[in-house]
């Protein structure tokens, strides 16, 4: 992380007050003087404030469920932040792993861990999320027919998303109804859920997002709990 970021983890200073004391040489790390503030540092550095050494608090893993009309951000805005549903402290220090539209309810995950959150959503580690869609328009015929087996398999093959060259990768569709699917992703495009039933003519009216990885939505709308720790170990090739 940042290293103005782990003085302010690991003290109760601000990020401006982090990078004065950095800039004036009083952080060492691993025994030297570092004065830029976003220098990249490990927690099993050895990091002084003026002598003393740091130890950053413990990252924190957040499970919220997401209602509608709220934002994906730390501030308010056109809606309220879902951060106003978080009662805790230091909730600036917390970033939302995988941003969901303010339309779009179901499992938002929250956290202070970098690593952690580039890995959930980072298409390298296939993490699978599994979204429940609700569609405009029927789908065509027996769901369980040519019509549906055939957008299952351009959902298999990857489509082409409007302005965008590389295919989506490999996706897995299953038909609740005529006009409600599980739509299963391992990546996480600008709207991708959207574009890709556009790509197939169709429109999407409703969308939660009920799983990520192993990591399945379990509580109430507008509540939130801390992750437990096979939870946040279950996210791939996190160490």
């Amino acid at each position: 992380m940042r290293l103005d970021k782990f003085i302010c983890k690991s003290t109760e200073l601000s990020r401006s007050e982090a990078t004065g004391l950095i800039l004036a040489g009083s952080v060492l790390v691993n025994g030297e003087s570092v004065n830029i503030a976003s220098a990249q540092v490990h927690e099993n550095n050895h990091i002084t404030l003026d002598g003393q050494q740091l130890t950053a608090r413990p990252s924190r893993y957040i499970m919220l469920h997401k209602p509608a009309d709220t934002l994906s951000s730390n501030v308010d805005g056109d809606h309220p932040s879902v951060f106003n549903y978080i009662q805790l402290d230091k909730t600036s220090e917390l970033h939302i792993a995988g941003r969901l539209d303010a339309d779009t309810t179901g499992l938002l995950l929250i956290t202070d861990d970098g690593r952690w959150s580039f890995n959930v959503f980072n298409p390298k580690y296939r993490c699978e999320k599994v979204y429940r869609v609700y569609l405009r328009d029927s789908i065509e015929g027996d769901i369980v027919g040519k019509v549906a087996a055939d957008i299952r398999r351009r959902f298999e093959q990857g489509l082409q998303l409007q302005g965008e060259e590389a295919l989506t990768l490999p996706a897995k569709l299953d038909f609740v109804s005529a006009k409600e699917v599980l739509l299963t992703i391992t990546e996480g495009r600008y709207h991708q859920v959207k574009r890709m039933f556009a790509c197939i003519g169709n429109r999407v009216n409703g969308l939660h997002r009920e799983s990520v990885g192993e990591i399945n939505l379990d509580i109430p709308l507008g509540q939130w709990r801390f992750l437990t720790a096979d939870e946040i170990s279950s996210i791939p090739q996190y160490s």
